[in-house]
């Protein structure tokens, strides 16, 4: 299966695990991609602290970190998720732990399509894609 699921250091199971495989494989199919591989690591702030200080030279915390492999048409990638930054984001931003975990997962998604979001323009085309498939789940 070419979108798996993994927990490294917190205890989290990904629940409706066929229906988020099948949402990201229409999600990826609208950007004109198809899925070679995307594995989801979801783990603990501690944990993507380091790969962020280790990988990006960072020291914040984080909510997510795509690494991309992708070729062309074709997307694959690890995305590394921190249940801990989402818990608390679902609480900052007044939303569900599964919608704000949803919003994250297509993120990291829509990175290995080619997206950015580094500028203020860039970051607002994200957003609007993220509410798009959101809408599709």
């Amino acid at each position: 299966m070419p979108i798996r699921f993994f927990s490294e250091g917190v205890d989290f199971k990904l629940i409706n695990q066929r229906k988020r495989i099948q949402w990201i494989n229409s999600a990826t199919r609208h950007e004109g991609k198809s899925v070679f591989e995307i594995n989801f690591i979801f783990t603990s702030d501690k944990l993507l602290l380091r790969l962020n200080s280790e990988y990006l030279n960072h020291q914040t915390l984080t909510d997510i970190i795509t690494f991309d492999y992708s070729h062309e048409k074709s997307i694959s990638g690890d995305i590394h998720i921190s249940i801990d930054r989402v818990k608390e984001n679902s609480i900052k931003f007044g939303c569900t732990f599964q919608e704000e975990l949803d919003r994250v997962m297509i993120h990291g998604v829509l990175h290995l399509c080619g997206y950015k979001d580094k500028s203020k323009s860039a970051k607002q085309q994200m957003r609007k894609k993220e509410d798009a498939y959101l809408s599709l789940r």
